[in-house]
């Protein structure tokens, strides 16, 4: 089975704002996921060792002087590093678009009583 964006974003469902107990995803942090196949992997190309990806993520915080930005991205880098399927995680801290409150899922507006 391939390994896909809908894969990291269910492991970045682990990881948290320090300031609200909503996960990144649900939060609407994470603007962009891309995965590639690293055909420079240890065992790429062996038969019967599985493929491993290389994952590249843009994200943004709910403020430009949001303190905790550097504590998130490190635990996203934590989190994916403890995915067998990842060889290399390069996590980007974007500005544009401006992240604003209609990027909260629906579930996290009702998880923090505003919808």
């Amino acid at each position: 089975m391939a390994f896909t964006e809908e894969d990291v974003l269910t492991a970045l469902r682990d990881v948290y704002d320090p300031e609200l107990p909503v996960n990144i995803v649900d939060l609407g942090l994470v603007y962009r996921v891309d995965v590639a196949v690293d055909a420079n992997a240890p065992g790429a190309g062996i038969s019967g060792v599985p493929a491993r990806h290389r994952v590249e993520i843009d994200v943004t915080m709910t403020s430009q002087g949001c303190p905790a930005h550097e504590v998130i991205i490190e635990k996203v880098k934590n989190r994916l590093a403890g995915v067998q399927a990842i060889s290399a995680t390069k996590v980007n801290l974007v500005w544009e678009p401006a992240w604003g409150p209609q990027r909260i899922s629906a579930a996290a507006r009702k998880q923090l009583g505003i919808g």
